[in-house]
């Protein structure tokens, strides 16, 4: 059994982590409340335009424009959203697992646009190649770059070094479940749409009226596309970051927990063995005086 003074400093290492894990739960609950706020208001917005160029592009199939056909030509490119910081439990290494154990995606014919240095870590660790670091949007996420990455991206697409544009992030379901989601964005797709809960929404066939471009279908889908490939990056970055707020609370509530219980457990080691320090005395002190009697 360890000494008192090894338990007695073990204990008080453990307290002091409790108060560190107790901070850093504070503070991980002041801004889930100020990210959920953003996250709950751009989220109907992100569901709109998701709905509206959906539907657009469904009445359009006829239409023969770049952002509707993969060229062939370059590699998939992976837009990852993590974080810079971990203690967030398994944010981080859920939403890495989507590329790095996705047959689809290799490090032969794939390249990752990082967002947020865990991710780009990762990815690096498993052989992935960095297409470009842009790890401080995630701190302060703004519409400018969803702007700026989608013109970065697509001027990329066009010029024929990437064929496919896909966007990995954990999206915000509510402060305990947060949801590790894998989404193309180029070509646009006409598919079954995920909803929120997890389920796909098979979308019924209907007889529709063709949909009318003003001006024509290319310069519209020219202005539209990129709107739209921005839109969701944007929601993604303000999804992310409530999600690692969210999971950076529970995983130091849950530190937290399990410090007191190692306190607990210390401190009844502790009694035990300072009473078995004095039942050791009081035996030696018997001893002594039956030998001197």
């Amino acid at each position: 059994m360890a000494s008192m003074r090894d338990i007695k400093r073990r204990k008080s290492s453990v307290e002091s982590t409790q108060q560190i894990t107790k901070a850093m739960k504070l503070v991980s609950t002041v801004k889930l409340q100020r990210a959920k706020g953003r996250a709950e208001k751009s989220k109907s917005y992100f569901n709109a335009v998701y709905d509206t160029v959906t539907s657009i592009l469904a009445r359009s199939r006829s239409i023969e424009h770049p952002y509707l056909q993969s060229s062939g030509k370059g590699k998939k490119l992976v837009i990852l959203i993590t974080s810079n910081k971990g203690l967030a439990g398994g944010y981080n290494s859920n939403v890495i697992k989507l590329i790095s154990r996705n047959p689809e995606f290799t490090p032969d014919n794939t390249c990752i646009y990082a967002i947020g240095k865990k991710g780009k870590d990762g990815m690096l660790r498993d052989g992935f190649s960095i297409f470009k670091d842009y790890s401080e949007a995630i701190e302060e996420p703004a519409y400018q770059d969803g702007m700026m990455i989608t013109k970065e991206l697509l001027t990329a697409y066009e010029q024929g070094e990437i064929c496919e544009i896909w966007l990995a992030y954990t999206f915000f379901k509510n402060t305990v479940s947060h949801v590790p989601t894998l989404l193309k964005l180029l070509p646009v797709e006409m598919t079954d749409r995920e909803s929120e809960e997890g389920e796909v929404e098979a979308k019924e066939e209907k007889t529709e009226a063709p949909m009318n471009f003003e001006p024509e279908d290319e310069e519209a889908l020219d202005l539209i596309i990129p709107k739209y490939i921005s839109s969701l990056i944007y929601g993604a970055l303000i999804s992310a970051q409530a999600a690692e707020n969210g999971a950076r609370m529970q995983a130091m509530d849950n530190a937290t927990n399990n410090a007191s219980e190692m306190i607990d457990h210390l401190s009844l080691l502790y009694n035990r063995a300072r009473q078995g320090k004095i039942t050791t005395e009081l035996t030696e002190i018997i001893a002594g005086a039956d030998a001197i009697s």
